[in-house]
C-alpha cells in the first residue's frame, strides 16, 4: 500500500510538473523535437539557406511543421515580444533593454546564439565597366555624390537588415541619397540590376553565394558580381567567397543570429541545437556562408 501511495505521490507531482512547464504560447503538451508546429520570423535576406534547414529539419522529423515569416529585419525584432512567434533569425539578438521587456511581459528569458556568418555581395548590370569599389567609393555612391552616377538598389529603403548594416557600417551616421531605388526583396534587387544599366545592388550572399544551386547559378549569371577593398591590404581586391568571411578580408561581413523564446525544451529548442549542431552547420557550410 505504501508502495502504491508512494507511486501515486511521484505521478501528481510529475504531472504537476508537466502543466507548470508550459511555453510562452500553452503548447508544451503539443509540440517537441519530433512532432508539433512552431511559427518562425525570420530576416527575408537568408530565406535560400534557412528554407534549406527546415527542408531538412522536417524531412528528419516529418510531423513538424516550421512556419516561416519571412520579413525585413525590424518587422522580425518586433516580433520578439509576440508570444506565438517562437524564434527570431537576424542579424542580431536582442539589447538588454529588449531582454528585459521579454521577460517582463511574456514571462521567458530569451536564448540567442550566433549561427553563422554571411556577408552583403555587391551586383552591377552586366554591361558595367567598373567593377572594383573601395568603401570610401561605395559610400559616395549611397549618399549620392559620387561621379559615377551608380543608383544603389536595395531590398527597402529602411527597416531591413541590409539597409541597417550600409548605414551603420559605411555611412556611418550619413544618409542615404535621394537616388535610392528601393525593390521589394532581394530576389527583386537581383532582377532590377539585371535589367537597368547604371545600378549598383546590395544583396545577401545566401541568394548568389552557393553555385551548386541551380536558381542561384541563374541569379549569378544575370549579373555581375564587384569586387572590394581588402580589408587587410590597401589596394588589394576581393570578391565575395566563403573564405574571405572567415577572415573577414572581405568588408561587408555580418552575423547570423538567432533567438529563441520557449520555456520547455520543444520543437523551438529543437530546431534551434539543430542549426548549431553538425547537420544544421553543414548546410550553411554547403550554402557558402561562414558556419
Amino acid at each position: 500500500m505504501m508502495e502504491s501511495l508512494s507511486g501515486a505521490c511521484w505521478l501528481v507531482i510529475l504531472i504537476f510538473f508537466s502543466v507548470g512547464c508550459g511555453s510562452i504560447d500553452g503548447s508544451a503538451m503539443q509540440d517537441r523535437f519530433d512532432r508539433g508546429i512552431i511559427h518562425i520570423s525570420c530576416d527575408e535576406s537568408f530565406k535560400p539557406v534557412i528554407d534549406q534547414e527546415v527542408l531538412v529539419y522536417e524531412s528528419q522529423f516529418p510531423n513538424t511543421k516550421i512556419i516561416l515569416h519571412y520579413k525585413p529585419e525590424a518587422e522580425c525584432l518586433k516580433d520578439l515580444m509576440d508570444s506565438s512567434v517562437r524564434m527570431v533569425i537576424a542579424t542580431r539578438g536582442y539589447s538588454n533593454e529588449e531582454q528585459k521587456k521579454i521577460i517582463d511581459s511574456l514571462g521567458v528569458d530569451p536564448q540567442k546564439m550566433l549561427i553563422a556568418r554571411d556577408l552583403i555581395a555587391v551586383i552591377l548590370h552586366p554591361s558595367s565597366k567598373d567593377t572594383f569599389f573601395s568603401i570610401g567609393e561605395l559610400k559616395e555612391i549611397l549618399n549620392g555624390t559620387s561621379r559615377e552616377q551608380l543608383l544603389p538598389v536595395f531590398d527597402g529603403t529602411r527597416a531591413t537588415s541590409t539597409v541597417r548594416f550600409m548605414l551603420d557600417s559605411v555611412l556611418k551616421g550619413d544618409s542615404l541619397g535621394k537616388n535610392v531605388v528601393a525593390a521589394k526583396n532581394n530576389e527583386e534587387v537581383i532582377d532590377y540590376v539585371s535589367r537597368v544599366p547604371g545600378t549598383i545592388g546590395f544583396v545577401g550572399f545566401s541568394w548568389i553565394g552557393n553555385q551548386d544551386d541551380t536558381s542561384q547559378l541563374t541569379f549569378r549569371k544575370k549579373v555581375r558580381i564587384a569586387y572590394l577593398e581588402s580589408t587587410d591590404s590597401a589596394g588589394a581586391y576581393v570578391q565575395p567567397t566563403q573564405y574571405f568571411i572567415y577572415t573577414k578580408t572581405y568588408p561587408l561581413v555580418r552575423d547570423l543570429v538567432y533567438v529563441l523564446k520557449e520555456r520547455h525544451f520543444g520543437l523551438g529548442h529543437a530546431f534551434a541545437r539543430f542549426m548549431e549542431g553538425e547537420r544544421g552547420q553543414l548546410i550553411f557550410s554547403r550554402s557558402y556562408l561562414m558556419p
